[in-house]
């Protein structure tokens, strides 16, 4: 037991004078004369020894009174497990802002609650101490001292946020800022429901010198349903056309929900509405059709509604419904099928089409290809390799038909450089395919019904090719004697689809088979680079744009209409593709424009991070627990349900205090004088 004013102590010297009292009887005795006192010895000796009692009691409980008296005014406390050093005091208060604190409990949202028991530590505290106030955004403003009244009205400003903060990276910031003040009383303090996708931190995270406090906070009921993801059935979308879009939706609840509704909205306008059911902690996916009608950027939502927790209801995306597969033909001198493939792509207006000869090739048209088709070249020269590598680099595709008329020698440089198999002959024995993948792969959803009885490609003639350990080596067409006659290989961001067999018909008669148009169609279609369909709010999100245009020096911008955001991103040139970084500038979600001298270039959609949709949180055992684990004595739990924060508080600053025990202790010590001289005055 230690005193907050020990100098009071001195006033024990005044136990002398109960004590001076008993010893020297000061009471004048008044004679009195009796004829016989003979009779009167026994009942003196009775009443001597009753009185001395009553003496002896007297002086204890006065003794007593004034100890307990004096050690009220000394302030006795019992000192907390963590030491205190007495003087001004940093507090550091850390207040989870993030979506996850929407939730309620019978006191309102899980931030108010938190705003309200911060409010009471900062009470408890002298008006001589410092705060400092750290919310999940990690704000300059929030790297200074603060005196209370400021530190309570910046407190009451403190709104949800869409940032999300690890709790290691919370306890670094709080100590790095305690670490450079001068204060020896340090404390922090943090106050989140604790999701478990976030709060995890190692014994080496903790500096074992500042006294810590974790308050958990928690709702009465966990529920939340919110869309996780959507996806589009078909790659490409195109104007006029039935498109399905499916999304995956999550019940993070302990309740059931049935017949809720989900609402999609195309450009502003609500063209489709479908109803799901999902377990429990559980989730399912829900299919919306509708047809495109705008043959240009559509800007969608997926919305249902929920409550608390509503920054997850709805979820956006863009689409292009103007694709356009641009392809370049190269055709070798002596090809006679080059015609096949105009005829193919002219006719189809998902494609624009260019060809040249291989003796004219303008290198110019690779900065705008999607999918260049090298039909039975004689020659794949240096040149023409190196810039198929950059379309390969810039997600292009290239479908290689190899002319089988001529040395290999230069083939095998250009494939060696692509990183193909070698050419080490060929086989002009007639054969068939035997098998075709149409499940997955390159066929994948081509077509409705396969008939088992279809006729195969035929093959007069084709190369053979050293076997390889390509690990990007995918067969997709196999022949009869188990070489392939299709092959894809990822070469860079890019795809090869390298045939074993000339387009000559005095090779194959594949180009004129059934499986030519939907071949050259499907390789098309998973040529074009299309914008992903949305992106998640991150701190440095990457947006890439293939140059379409001509790269200037005017920098691009990202703007959103609605709140006059306006941002230029920083961006770096590679392989024709703009790289985009938006430096954790993005914090709201819905659509953004990316325009450069106010002409868009490209719109794309932003959604919150779903990290914080997931309801699991550490309970208080558990946090309790895991400290232990780790053996940290300076981090203790406060339980916020118990309405206790403040006592706990003042006893960790101050010990427990015991003024008041021993003020009623002397006090009662009076009574019981008072009462040990009406008792033996009646006996």
């Amino acid at each position: 037991m230690n005193f907050l004013f020990p100098t009071f102590l001195i006033g024990l010297v005044s136990i002398a004078i109960p004590i001076i009292i008993h010893l020297f009887n000061f009471r004048k005795y008044k004679k009195i004369q009796f004829t016989n006192v003979h009779f009167l010895k026994e009942l003196k000796q009775e009443s001597d020894s009753k009185s001395k009692l009553k003496e002896w009691l007297i002086l204890a409980t006065r003794i007593l009174a004034i100890t307990c008296l004096v050690f009220a005014f000394a302030q006795p406390f019992i000192p907390s497990k963590n030491k205190i050093v007495q003087g001004n005091k940093i507090i550091s208060i850390y207040i989870d802002n993030s979506f996850s604190m929407e939730n309620t409990n019978k006191k309102g949202t899980l931030l108010e609650n938190a705003k309200q028991i911060a409010t009471e530590i900062a009470n408890t505290y002298n008006a001589s101490d410092k705060f400092q106030l750290l919310s999940n955004e990690f704000e300059g403003k929030q790297q200074r001292l603060l005196a209370k009244e400021e530190f309570i009205e910046q407190l009451n400003d403190l709104k949800i946020c869409p940032v999300t903060q690890d709790l290691k990276n919370v306890i670094k910031r709080q100590q790095d800022f305690l670490k450079n003040n001068n204060s020896k009383n340090k404390q922090l303090f943090i106050l989140s429901d604790f999701q478990k996708n976030i709060s995890n931190f190692s014994k080496s995270d903790i500096d074992t010198a500042i006294i810590s406090h974790l308050i958990p906070l928690t709702s009465s009921e966990l529920k939340n349903v919110y869309v996780d993801s959507i996806w589009f059935e078909n790659p490409i979308q195109q104007y006029n056309t039935l498109q399905t879009i499916h999304a995956e939706i999550k019940n993070n609840g302990s309740k059931s929900i049935e017949n809720a509704s989900i609402k999609l909205i195309i450009n502003n306008k609500q063209v489709s509405l479908n109803s799901f059911n999902v377990e429990a902690n559980s989730k399912t996916s829900v299919s919306i059709s509708f047809v495109v009608k705008e043959n240009d950027i559509n800007n969608g939502i997926l919305k249902l509604e929920d409550y608390p927790i509503t920054f997850d209801d709805e979820f956006y995306f863009c689409f292009n419904a103007k694709n356009i597969i641009k392809s370049l033909v190269i055709n070798g001198t002596d090809s006679k099928t080059g015609g096949n493939f105009k005829s193919l792509m002219n006719n189809d207006s998902l494609f624009i089409y260019n060809e040249n000869e291989e003796t004219k090739i303008d290198y110019n048209l690779f900065t705008k290809t999607n999918l260049l088709i090298l039909n039975n070249l004689k020659v794949i020269s240096s040149g023409l390799t190196t810039e198929i590598d950059k379309l390969l680099n810039a997600g292009g595709s290239v479908i290689i038909f190899p002319n089988n008329d001529r040395e290999f020698t230069d083939y095998n440089l250009a494939f060696q450089h692509l990183h193909l198999p070698q050419i080490i002959g060929i086989d002009t024995t007639n054969t068939t395919t035997q098998s075709i993948n149409f499940e997955q792969g390159l066929f994948e959803g081509v077509f409705e019904k396969i008939d088992s009885r279809m006729d195969l490609p035929k093959v007069f003639d084709h190369i053979i090719f050293k076997q390889t350990t390509n690990n990007s080596f995918e067969p997709i067409i196999m022949l009869q004697n188990g070489r392939p006659l299709l092959s894809k290989y990822n070469v860079g961001n890019g795809k090869i689809y390298l045939f074993s067999s000339s387009s000559k018909l005095e090779s194959t008669n594949y180009i004129k088979h059934s499986l030519f148009v939907p071949t050259i169609i499907k390789i098309g279609v998973l040529s074009i680079k299309t914008a992903p369909t949305y992106y998640t709010i991150t701190a440095n999100q990457n947006i890439e744009i293939k140059n379409d245009i001509q790269y200037k020096d005017k920098p691009l911008h990202i703007i959103k209409d609605q709140t006059k955001f306006d941002i230029i991103p920083e961006q770096r040139l590679l392989n024709n593709i703009t790289n985009l970084y938006t430096q954790n500038q993005i914090k709201e979600a819905g659509y953004y424009k990316i325009t450069q001298e106010n002409k868009e270039i490209l719109s794309v959609a932003f959604n919150y991070n779903r990290n914080e949709s997931q309801m699991d949180f550490l309970t208080n055992e558990e946090l309790t627990s895991n400290i232990e684990k780790l053996n940290l004595k300076n981090i203790t739990v406060l339980d916020s349900n118990k309405g206790t924060i403040t006592n706990t508080l003042k006893e960790t600053n101050n010990g427990s205090k015991l003024w008041k025990l021993f003020l009623i202790l002397a006090l009662l010590f009076l009574l019981s004088e008072i009462l040990i001289i009406r008792l033996f005055k009646n006996n």
